[in-house]
């Protein structure tokens, strides 16, 4: 275990860090609404075009449901691509948020996620009222990439984030599950940990 000295700021990812990911099912569900090629676009290595664009911020969600009815040549309703869509995103465990709840008080916390406006105002949302709250109580700040209009892993997105958190790298620890966005934190000298599935992650209480 690394030794993190220091941290006032713990930044996590939010899929496959807080919320549990289901990608096969995604993919499963396009597929049995026609669209057969949809691993074209999602895959384990990330999103592209479209989806990515969404992420990205750079089309909206009327824009991105008429791009799937575009792509699929089908006339799919919005429940059902919604229905499609946010299987990606399954459940958030009750100790990911029992630990949220006991970092709370020590750490400022922050959500830094590549994401888009379906999964969070459709999963998040349902997923932290299961607990009787929002994101917004767990987290002193969401940065959305969709929002930002960046994401990670490029630089910029971490920049921005300091800049806007007056924050100094050193004292941040990132947590996320990509190699490539560890790897760009870690450029700019921001602590990080890899999170590999089903990770304990008590030991940010000892720290």
């Amino acid at each position: 275990m690394n030794n993190f000295k220091n941290i006032s700021t713990i930044i996590f990812d939010f899929g496959d860090v807080i919320v549990n990911l289901n990608l096969a099912l995604c993919i499963q569900k396009f597929k049995d609404l026609g669209f057969t090629d949809i691993e074209k676009y999602l895959s384990n290595f990330g999103q592209k075009e479209i989806f990515l664009k969404f992420e990205n911020g750079e089309i909206n969600t009327t824009e991105f449901l008429n791009e799937i009815r575009n792509l699929t040549n089908l006339p799919l309703s919005d429940l059902e691509i919604k229905n499609a869509w946010c299987a990606f995103l399954a459940d958030i465990p009750q100790q990911r948020i029992e630990l949220l709840e006991k970092l709370k008080p020590r750490y400022r916390l922050l959500l830094l996620s590549n994401t888009n406006p379906l999964h969070i105002e459709i999963n998040a949302k349902k997923e932290f009222a299961k607990y009787g709250k929002t994101m917004y109580d767990y987290f002193d700040k969401c940065y959305l990439s969709y929002e930002m209009k960046l994401t990670k892993p490029n630089a910029d997105i971490f920049q921005a984030l300091l800049a806007d958190a007056q924050l100094n790298p050193e004292e941040c620890l990132f947590l996320d599950d990509g190699p490539k966005n560890i790897e760009a934190a870690n450029q700019i000298g921001i602590h990080t940990y890899l999170v590999t599935p089903n990770d304990d992650l008590s030991f940010l209480l000892k720290i």
